[in-house]
């Protein structure tokens, strides 16, 4: 019975690592793939000769990347979007969670109902944009950031870790010491709820490095242009302009459209760069925050 049991067992792992291996290549054959775009030649990438390994090795997308002012506009325009945004929303979603999280807090049970039901129901794009503009925020950064600054869901996830790891008794010795409730939160709360920060940090990082809809709407100005909306512009419109990249005009003349298609790739690298960069800092926290916060209930 044991031997066929470890048998069970052996199939089970073999399908597992057959199927985990699988996986492994769909996830990394498009990150392979770019890689090896960015660092093949223009002809080789009109032509479709670059199927996996680079073809024509040359590294004259990044040597445009690095020169092309525009992409470094947007780089400067993300990072902002995306320190600022992030801080206002860990700071406003704490401050939200850590209340509904709180027995003695009358009303929470309402209030969480109201989180929910945003969650479900929303005013619609219209809306949204005409409260943006009566706000007189139109093509700046705060219509960016601001909409989107406190996720319902966020508030949730951060209002169980709270729920499942400040224990009550905690609360009842500070009292007891005289702690008030915004000393308790900012200096036994705060330094408590490390992976949550972590996470929720990553998260909301993600979600504004990455978005370009939002200020496709709101933003007008090309110089406050994150660097998502131009690298929209590159892909998906074509529109390079290399004379800002201070190349050479005969270079510009007889590779304009091969240095376009280079420069794409270049700029799907440079603009991953930074996520990749971080993830390995807040991994640790990642697991544990979410394995914590998970339950909703």
């Amino acid at each position: 019975m044991k031997s066929r049991r470890i048998t069970q067992d052996k199939v089970v792992y073999f399908i597992n690592y057959i199927l985990l291996t699988l996986l492994l290549i769909v996830v990394l054959y498009p990150i392979i793939y770019i890689i090896s775009c960015s660092v093949s030649s223009g002809n080789a990438l009109m032509t479709g000769k670059v199927k996996l390994f680079p073809v024509g090795f040359t590294l004259d997308s990044y040597k445009t990347v690095l020169k092309y002012k525009s992409i470094w506009t947007g780089f400067k325009n993300s990072l902002t979007y995306t320190v600022c945004g992030a801080l206002i929303s860990i700071i406003l979603t704490l401050f939200a969670a850590y209340p509904l999280s709180r027995e003695d807090f009358r009303g929470r049970k309402i209030v969480t109902g109201l989180f929910l039901f945003t969650m479900m129901f929303s005013g619609g794009l219209i809306p949204t944009f005409m409260l943006v503009k009566n706000l007189k925020m139109i093509n700046t950064m705060w219509a960016v950031i601001l909409p989107g600054a406190v996720s319902a869901y966020n508030v949730i996830v951060a209002r169980t870790f709270f729920n499942q790891t400040i224990p009550k008794e905690l609360l009842e010795a500070s009292k007891m010491d005289g702690c008030s409730d915004f000393k308790f939160f900012s200096m036994i709360v705060i330094p408590l709820s490390k992976p949550i920060i972590a996470v929720l940090s990553l998260w909301v990082t993600v979600s504004l490095w990455n978005s370009y809809f939002n200020p496709m709407i709101y933003i007008n100005s090309v110089d406050k242009y994150p660097l998502q909306l131009v690298l929209r512009k590159i892909i998906l419109m074509s529109q390079v302009d290399l004379s800002s990249a201070n190349v050479d005009p005969t270079m510009v003349a007889a590779k304009n459209r091969n240095l376009s298609e280079m420069l794409k790739y270049g700029t799907i690298i440079i603009s991953s760069l930074p996520l990749m960069i971080a993830y390995p800092f807040v991994q640790k926290y990642f697991v544990k925050g979410v394995m914590i916060g998970s339950v909703k209930g």
